[in-house]
């Protein structure tokens, strides 16, 4: 189960609707399952209305925080213009099979993923006041 608090469920909504109709996308941050901050990047792909591909340096930055005691790098987010919260057959194809989190941010919703060798497993998640 994936927690995180009010002000970041609604920053990953206002983040899908204000990049409308691109995809909008970032890294989630936390510890464990817990997510306690989104890294919002810019969408480089060459067509951000129908793929998303997170700014280099972002990830880059990312990283090296979380190995210098930041917050851990749990996954990614992004949002579907098209309207389903669900992965895509792009996502599926290239998400690694490392056990990070995806949010998939669509149509006003939020639905939560677990990136694995059998695929992509849907996560429940809880929303909890700051």
């Amino acid at each position: 189960m994936v927690g995180l608090d009010l002000e970041l469920e609604a920053a990953l909504l206002t983040a899908a609707e204000q990049a409308f109709p691109r995809e909008c996308c970032g890294m989630l941050l936390g510890e464990g399952s817990t997510i306690t901050a989104i890294q919002p990047a810019r969408n480089v792909h060459p067509e951000p209305s129908r793929h998303f591909e997170i700014d280099p340096q972002v990830l880059i930055d990312a990283h090296r925080s979380a190995r210098n005691g930041g917050a851990q790098v749990l996954g990614y987010y992004h949002s579907h213009p098209n309207g389903l919260a669900e992965p895509s057959v792009t996502d599926r194809a290239m998400a690694a099979p490392d056990g990070a989190i995806w949010a998939i941010i669509a149509a006003g919703r939020i639905t939560f993923w677990r990136s694995g060798d059998a695929g992509f497993e849907a996560l429940p998640y809880v929303t909890r006041p700051r």
